[in-house]
């Protein structure tokens, strides 16, 4: 008879991601992700037998899933641009968490400019949030360059009010680009 599994896998893969959020890919080791979900080695390695790296393929396509589904279809929306941007900004502060949470695509990037086993997911990502933020832009009346620019520009920002926050263990960069990103993103 089979056992019956001591933690759902929405659960499970939400322990992971905060582990490998907090620590990287490569700071993630097995004990941590195991105990962060309460269970044994051996039970993960049956539940993921690809291991740490199939541990974090499949975080990744769930925060992709969360990504399309809560901020890339606000962006899609036929409504005024600036209440898409206000939406989307909510929606990114529940999902880093006030700028408490990391970003599980830095995390998981490649710690030099080569690829890594989760480049092709990450750049995929990055690619369609660009997209969506450059035809908001572009529906607000930006010329196409100038739209992208845009775009490439607030997700670096993000990026880096992120690592900011987190570098000096204050939410503040995050929540102060957050609040000055509706204005800012449309500014002449």
């Amino acid at each position: 008879m089979a056992r019956t599994a001591t933690i759902n896998d929405t659960d499970l893969l939400d322990k992971l991601s905060r582990v490998f959020r907090d620590y990287g890919y490569a700071g993630a080791s097995l004990t941590m992700l195991a105990e962060a979900c309460g269970l044994k080695k051996a039970s993960l390695y049956h539940r993921f037998p690809g291991g740490k790296e199939q541990m974090a393929s499949e975080v990744l396509a769930e925060t992709k899933t969360w990504l399309t589904q809560n901020v890339l279809s606000i962006l899609a929306q036929d409504i005024p641009a600036q209440d898409r941007i206000l939406n989307m900004t909510q929606k990114l502060d529940q999902f880093y968490a006030h700028g408490r949470q990391a970003c599980l695509l830095n995390m998981l990037s490649a710690a030099r400019m080569e690829p890594g086993p989760f480049t092709n997911d990450i750049q995929r990502i990055f690619t369609a949030f660009i997209k969506a933020l450059t035809q908001v832009l572009m529906d607000a009346g930006f010329d196409k360059t100038e739209a992208k620019r845009r775009a490439e520009r607030t997700v670096a920002q993000l990026q880096g009010t992120l690592v900011l926050s987190r570098g000096t263990g204050s939410t503040k960069p995050f929540r102060d680009f957050l609040a000055y990103l509706p204005h800012e993103i449309f500014a002449s």
